[in-house]
């Protein structure tokens, strides 16, 4: 037997099976539901250490069911990958589509029972019921909801927002007020990030026959809009600095963010092209980095 070549396959299937789940997705969506059970812990380290465990399914649930939500997106997605991106997972040979399934439904089964898990810990029933629904509503998506151009937005930012809401499932209480608004932003931003994607993207979605607003409305419409939700969102970013809910360690950071989302707003409206457009989704990345710097120290750090 070539030991030597057995194990350049089993690492080549380790390395396609990771690039089908996009495990640095799975990381920050993990590591967002650990920041909204910190920022409803108002920081306090003990309370988390106390809560060790509905920490770790909490991250555990998050993680494996965005990536059991792209497994599925790579199945539904492979005749158009097979065009643009041929060397994907499945287009590629190196996972068959039916693995990709079979993966999905392991990881998703096991995000599930993370929550289940989670909501025996802390005596409540809201953990699985909103695992069960976003992973819901992130499967329906890729099957057949990102056609449906900025209703497709909406379910993706849905997706994006919920694990903050999901931080204060995972020790047991509803989420306050500050929590709602900074998952609120989180929406409103990726929305708009998630039209300027559409802008970038109008060759592929046609193939897809996905009707984004770039596609429906064309991009300097599309632009506009994408503008309008990144607005919303300042515009919402000053409700816990005038409510005294944050404290004053979230206005650098938040700032930032804030000049960030206004400067790409008029970038993509000014030049609506496709050039353009990529680069503003990917400068959008790093405001939402910041905005989630700002939600953490500004939730958990008291004022100097």
């Amino acid at each position: 037997m070539n030991f030597n070549r057995s194990g350049a396959s089993l690492r080549g299937a380790f390395v396609a099976f990771g690039r089908l789940v996009r495990p640095v997705n799975c990381l920050m969506m993990g590591f967002a539901a650990l920041v909204g059970e910190l920022i409803t812990l108002k920081g306090s380290l003990p309370m988390m250490q106390s809560y060790l465990l509905p920490s770790i399914l909490g991250f555990c649930t998050a993680f494996t069911l965005t990536g059991g939500s792209m497994a599925i997106n790579d199945y539904f997605d492979r005749y158009v990958d097979a065009v643009n991106e041929p060397g994907r997972p499945i287009p590629s040979g190196l996972v068959k589509p039916k693995q990709a399934l079979y993966l999905s439904a392991t990881l998703g089964s096991a995000g599930l029972a993370s929550a289940l898990l989670t909501g025996f810990y802390v005596s409540s029933s809201y953990a699985l019921l909103v695992a069960v629904l976003s992973f819901a509503l992130s499967s329906y998506y890729n099957a057949e909801g990102k056609r449906f151009g900025l209703l497709g937005n909406l379910m993706v930012s849905c997706c994006v927002a919920v694990p903050f809401i999901y931080g204060a499932f995972m020790v047991g209480v509803l989420p306050s007020l500050l929590l709602s608004v900074f998952a609120l932003m989180a929406f409103l931003s990726n929305t708009g990030r998630e039209i300027v994607k559409g802008i970038a993207d109008v060759e592929g979605d046609k193939l897809r026959k996905v009707e984004t607003l770039a596609i429906k409305l064309g991009p300097e419409e599309a632009s506009q809009i994408a503008g309008l939700f990144y607005v919303l969102a300042v515009t919402l970013s000053v409700i816990p600095v005038l409510s005294a809910m944050a404290s004053l360690w979230y206005l650098p950071f938040v700032v930032v963010a804030d000049v960030g989302f206004l400067l790409t707003a008029a970038w993509i409206i000014s030049n609506p092209s496709t050039g353009t457009a990529r680069r503003m989704k990917k400068a959008s990345l790093l405001w939402m980095f910041m905005g989630l710097l700002a939600f953490v120290f500004g939730a958990t750090l008291p004022t100097p």
